[in-house]
C-alpha cells in the first residue's frame, strides 16, 4: 500500500491566495483550495478529503501533486483546446489545405461531393499535411486564420430532366 500524500506547508503568499480562493466565486478554485487546506493544515489523507468533499480520491491526489509540483498555479483551470494549434497546421500546411479544398472530395476517394470539416481533417492527414488525425475544430481554426469563415455546405436538389425547373415551380405554386 502506498503511503498517503500530503500537501506541503504553505508560504505566506500561498496562504493568502488560498484564503482568497476560499472566499471567491470560482467553484473550481474553491474546491481545490478546500482540498489543499484539509491536506496541509488539518492533516487529512486523500481518502478522508474525498469523503468530506464528495469527490474522487484520485482527484484529491491530482490536486495535491499539482500543488506540490507547481504551487498555487494549480488553483487555476488549465485552458481547454489544443496546446499549440500552430504546431498542427503551420502556414505552409494551411496553404496546402486551401489548395486541397479547390478539388472535390471525390478526387480523394471520399463518397461526398461537398467538403465537411471532418472530411477535410481526414484528407489532410491522408495527404500528409498533419502528422496525426486532427479534429474538425483544428481545421476550422486553420481556415479562420486563412480568412475563410466555414459555413456548412448545403445540398441542392437537381435533376437531369430539362423540364425540372418548370415542374418544380408549378408544384410549388
Amino acid at each position: 500500500m502506498k503511503p498517503p500524500i500530503f500537501a506541503r506547508k504553505f508560504t505566506a503568499g500561498e496562504q493568502q491566495a488560498i484564503s482568497q480562493a476560499l472566499r471567491g466565486s470560482d467553484a473550481f478554485a474553491l474546491r481545490r483550495a478546500q482540498i489543499l487546506r484539509l491536506s496541509a493544515a488539518q492533516g487529512y489523507i486523500p481518502r478522508q478529503i474525498a469523503a468530506a468533499l464528495g469527490c474522487s480520491v484520485q482527484s484529491v491526489r491530482n490536486v495535491i501533486h499539482g500543488f506540490n509540483r507547481s504551487g498555487i498555479g494549480c488553483l487555476q483551470r488549465a485552458p481547454m483546446g489544443p496546446k499549440d494549434p500552430e504546431r498542427s497546421l503551420d502556414g505552409a500546411a494551411r496553404e496546402r489545405l486551401q489548395a486541397l479544398m479547390r478539388h472535390p472530395p471525390r478526387a480523394f476517394g471520399k463518397p461526398r461531393s461537398l467538403w465537411t470539416l471532418t472530411t477535410l481533417a481526414e484528407v489532410a492527414f491522408e495527404q500528409g499535411l498533419t502528422d496525426r488525425q486532427v479534429s474538425y475544430e483544428t481545421i476550422r481554426q486553420a481556415l479562420l486564420a486563412l480568412g475563410i469563415a466555414w459555413k456548412r455546405a448545403k445540398g441542392w436538389i437537381s435533376s437531369p430532366d430539362g423540364q425540372y425547373q418548370l415542374k418544380k415551380n408549378n408544384a410549388i405554386g
